[in-house]
């Protein structure tokens, strides 16, 4: 925790109010980045060894049109990203506002009267005109108004990170609920094909069933094997139909827009290029822009302290003031000029208690950021771990799902000639979906597991200096 004095800063007794002036004291402490403690390599497995292409770009790597259209839209009209943006907007408001502070305020009056007094029909008003200018300036002699310039400062840097922070976000939701889609249709296509073979089985049945030559149990288990199927492939249909309300919402597309998008590529699921995850856990403080928005966040509390230490000593304020009165003929030109000094000497503790009250909002955000950065870490080990452990599962769960694909063609044709039950064959066609289902999650989720690596890792994006000068007078374009 950083420390204040509560003793007045070092400053040249003689000629107090401009020598302080001159001297720029500040009390409160100055900040300094907090050294936080990260490991020094990642202990998961890094996919292909770590040898893989940059984030930069990584959406279009999938090679997929469909998801680069709905990428653009969602980032050219986004509610997340405009109340990010008005965050950006407000705090570059307030830090001008903290910046006035330090400048003289000049407030300028003008008016014109009439009077007189009735003596008869010749009587004649008298007009006086009066133009009057008020100036004031209160001299930072502790700094409190630089601090609060630079808490302001740290704050726009904060809001500036959370837009970036928001745009990865939404990258990565459009590109989790596409692969969602996508792998839903894989889904939905899988109950279709066994639904239209327990159909066809169950109509052999029936007729076998009416010959006399099977058992009336068979072709009530044939009739529930298809009503089981065909309710899977409903609820399956539905899923993918709030999949695409989702994306219509994530997108700000017309639905028919979507819909047409959608149908314009077959069911496959997208592919994400390799990427490379080169980087060593303490790049993430800046590399992550909610990790950067957070030490932001420190470095505004940490100006606060040196704000409301500064409330705590006295204020020196110069008035003057200039007026100009004409009336019949006459002016008067009357000003005036002089220091007011304001010392608080007694307040029962409130200035005391908010200078407290600074320190423990800094520790409060100090224990956010060390927190976020835990997390960070804990995000990129997760998703490196559940990333090598759906590689590895995929190519077992790939022969699994065409083992028993085969031995469902081979329990068809051998159920046709007599040669098993229809129980046996309904057991396979369980076993294979199952199979052919987990195969389809399994690659769902290593495409969802390297967005959240992308996510995780920051998406890209860098803190620097020049996108920050970049972007002064207006919010961050869209990209």
């Amino acid at each position: 925790m950083q420390k204040t004095s509560r003793t007045f800063p070092r400053c040249p007794l003689a000629g107090m109010a401009l020598s302080l002036l001159l001297a720029a004291c500040a009390v409160g402490p100055d900040y300094r980045r907090p050294d936080i403690a990260t490991p020094t390599q990642w202990q998961a497995p890094l996919p292909h060894d770590g040898q893989l292409d940059q984030l930069g770009n990584w959406w279009a790597q999938f090679q997929d049109p469909v998801l680069d259209e709905l990428q653009r839209a969602a980032q050219a009209d986004s509610p997340s990203l405009d109340k990010a943006s008005a965050a950006i907007r407000l705090a570059r408001a307030n830090l001008r506002s903290a910046g006035a502070a330090e400048l003289p305020t000049v407030k300028g009056t003008t008016s014109s009267t009439q009077s007189g007094t009735k003596q008869g029909n010749g009587a004649m008003p008298v007009t006086t005109t009066t133009g009057r200018l008020d100036a004031s300036w209160e001299l930072d002699l502790f700094g409190g108004t630089r601090r609060s310039v630079e808490s302001g400062s740290a704050l726009r840097d904060a809001r500036e990170a959370d837009w970036h922070d928001a745009r990865i976000s939404l990258a990565a939701e459009v590109a989790t609920t596409y692969v969602g889609y996508r792998a839903c249709q894989l889904k939905l296509s899988a109950y279709e094909d066994t639904l239209r073979s327990q159909r066809a089985t169950a109509e052999l049945t029936q007729l076998s069933v009416k010959a006399g030559f099977t058992a009336p149990a068979d072709g009530s288990l044939a009739d529930a094997g298809a009503a089981s199927a065909s309710a899977s492939a409903i609820a399956q249909a539905a899923e993918c139909e709030v999949s695409i309300k989702s994306l219509v919402a994530l997108s700000g597309l017309d639905e028919s827009r979507v819909r047409s998008l959608l149908g314009s590529r077959p069911a496959t699921l997208p592919q994400p290029a390799t990427r490379t995850v080169d980087s060593v856990p303490a790049q993430l403080l800046t590399q992550r822009p909610d990790l950067v928005s957070a030490e932001r966040a420190v470095a505004s509390a940490s100006a606060q302290i040196g704000v409301a230490e500064a409330a705590r000593y006295p204020s020196l304020t110069l008035n003057g003031s200039i007026s100009l009165s004409a009336s019949s003929g006459t002016s008067s030109l009357p000003w005036s000029f002089g220091p007011t000094l304001t010392i608080p000497v007694f307040n029962g503790g409130a200035l005391a208690a908010k200078v407290e009250a600074a320190r423990a909002n800094y520790d409060s955000a100090l224990a956010t950021y060390k927190s976020s950065v835990r997390t960070a870490v804990k995000e990129v080990e997760q998703a490196l771990v559940r990333l090598d452990g759906a590689v590895r599962r995929e190519d077992d769960a790939r022969r699994s799902a065409e083992g028993y694909r085969a031995y469902v063609t081979a329990s068809e044709a051998n159920w046709r000639a007599g040669g098993t039950s229809l129980l046996n064959l309904e057991t396979a066609r369980r076993n294979a979906i199952t199979a052919e289902l987990n195969l389809i999650s399994l690659q769902q989720a290593r495409v969802e597991y390297w967005i959240a690596l992308y996510k995780a890792m920051g998406g890209g994006w860098q803190a620097d200096a020049p996108s920050k000068a970049s972007t002064e007078q207006a919010p961050p374009p869209r990209i």
